[in-house]
Parts: structure tokens; sequence; C-alpha cells
């Protein structure tokens, strides 16, 4: 156990990081993909999978937290996941922000799906679900991969990196990281990589700016509940936009010189935004230094 545990401290901060983000992901939504097949198949009039689960996400977020078995590892825990609480003023300019970076993030997929053909949204058939179940199921997923994925990515993983990297290249690689985890779904390939890192920066910029992930786990969730939606009320992802000729085909349109307008109009106000955030939270830890003094 004890040379384990040097040869793991022996190995780069990347490697550990990347290691110990898969993990999380990997123990935090298994029971939950286990469970909701599980339902699917078996009593499928009630969405009884959210129950159990629920439970199981309430004890590992506190096990992520720093409760429980071994003691030692108690603190890295609670470090690790940093899910450090926020001023209100802090917690508005945070979701602010990243709201603000998520409308620029699908402005920009809706450039990139002039320039190059997206993959077709795959749906699967849920005809045989009822409603009351799938809503529920849907509801529980999106909280699910939004507690799992921003304790393993934006706590985890980026968090080590930052510390040793610096933020862009911690955003980088979680984002490329964050990418390849969703390489499960049929339908995502290389070409929605910078779909996935761009949303990755948005959430990895504000846990470094806040050290905090509770923002980005609240915007996460309820994304995914957006993107649920899409996709099984419209048919499609929240990136795959209204099909269109590409530019090299037709030419530049009015639209789309409108649609590359208004993603450089909005990531200007996203960085003012962000800078905004980063002053609030500057401006509270000044404060408190000099209290604490």
């Amino acid at each position: 156990m004890i040379a384990a545990l040097a040869l793991w401290r022996r190995l780069p901060v990347v490697v550990r990081a990347v290691a110990a983000g898969w993990l999380v992901t990997t123990v935090g939504t298994g029971l939950w993909v286990l469970l909701s097949l599980a339902n699917q198949k078996y009593f499928p009039g009630l969405p009884w999978a959210m129950l159990p689960t629920a439970g199981y996400l309430w004890l590992f977020w506190r096990y992520l937290r720093g409760d429980g078995w071994p003691r030692e590892t108690a603190e890295a825990r609670r470090a690790s996941l940093r899910a450090n609480h926020l001023s209100p003023e802090a917690w508005s300019g945070a979701i602010g922000a990243g709201l603000l970076g998520l409308i620029w993030v699908l402005v920009v997929q809706q450039v990139l799906n002039r320039l190059v053909r997206l993959p077709q949204q795959i749906v699967p058939d849920t005809s045989h679900i009822p409603a009351v179940t799938l809503v529920g199921l849907l509801f529980m997923a999106a909280i699910v991969a939004g507690v799992v994925e921003e304790a393993a990515f934006r706590g985890y993983m980026q968090g080590p990196i930052e510390r040793r990297h610096g933020p862009i290249a911690a955003i980088l690689i979680t984002g490329v990281m964050f990418g390849f985890g969703h390489f499960t779904h049929p339908e995502v390939t290389f070409v929605l990589m910078p779909y996935y890192v761009a949303v990755a920066a948005v959430y990895g910029g504000l846990a470094y700016i806040t050290n905090s992930i509770l923002p980005s786990l609240a915007l996460h969730a309820g994304g995914n509940m957006f993107v649920f939606l899409g996709q099984f009320g419209a048919g499609r992802s929240e990136w795959q936009a209204t099909a269109a000729p590409l530019v090299w085909e037709t030419g530049p349109d009015a639209t789309f010189v409108v649609t590359v307008a208004a993603a450089i109009l909005l990531g200007a106000a996203v960085f003012w935004a962000y800078s905004g955030l980063a002053g609030v939270v500057r401006a509270e830890r000044a404060a408190q230094g000099r209290i604490r003094s």
C-alpha cells in the first residue's frame, strides 16, 4: 500500500488528475446507468430509479466532500471537490456570466454548422416509456451528469492541473477529456470537440475564478435538462443547428455574416462578464483578508 501510494505520487500531476477525474465519473454514474436501464425494463410505469439514485448521489457527494473513511484523505477530498460557498453577489455574477457564455457557445456552433457538416442527432426510441417515467428519468439524468461531471472534471481533474500548470492548460486538457467523455454517444465525433472544449471553458472559467464548482454545477444540470428537452421534444440536440448549406457551397450570405458578428459581440460580452466576476471575487477576498488581519 505504501509503495503504491509512493508510485502514485511520482506520477505527473496531469496523469493523476485525469485518472482521478475518470474514476469519479465512473463511480458516480455507474449505478445510475444500471438503475435507469432496469427502470425501463421492470415496472416502467413509475420512475422508481430516481429514489435510490438520489440516495446514492447524496452519499457519493458527501464522500467527495470529505466525509467517511479514510479520515487521512478527508481534507484532500474536500479540497479536490472545491464545492466552496459563494456570496450572493458572486453567485449572481457567476450565473449571469455562465449563461452568457453558454449562449455564445450556441451561436458559435451556429457558425460552425455553416462551415462543416455536423453529425445528425440520434434520438433513442422512447415510445415504450410512459411520459411520467421518461420525464423523471431525464430529470435525474440531468442532475447526475451535472453533479458528477462537475465534481470530476472541474473539481478533481481541473484543480490540480490549474495549480501546477495554470488555468489555460487546465481548462484545455479538461475540455478535451470532457469531449472524449461524450464519445460514448454514437453521433459524437471529433468535429464536435470544439463544442465540448468551449462548454468546458465556460464551466472551467467559472470554477477557476470563484474557486467553486457550485455555479457550473447548477448551470450544467440546467443545461442538460435543456438538451434533453431539445432531444426528445424537437428531435435534435442543442448543437444541431437548423440545416443550411455550407458557405463553401453558396458563399457567405446575410444570415452567416450576422451570426458571425453576433458571435464576436457576444464573445466580447462574455469576456466583460467574466472580468467583472473576477473583480467581485477579488474584492471579496481582499475584504476577508482585511477582516482576518
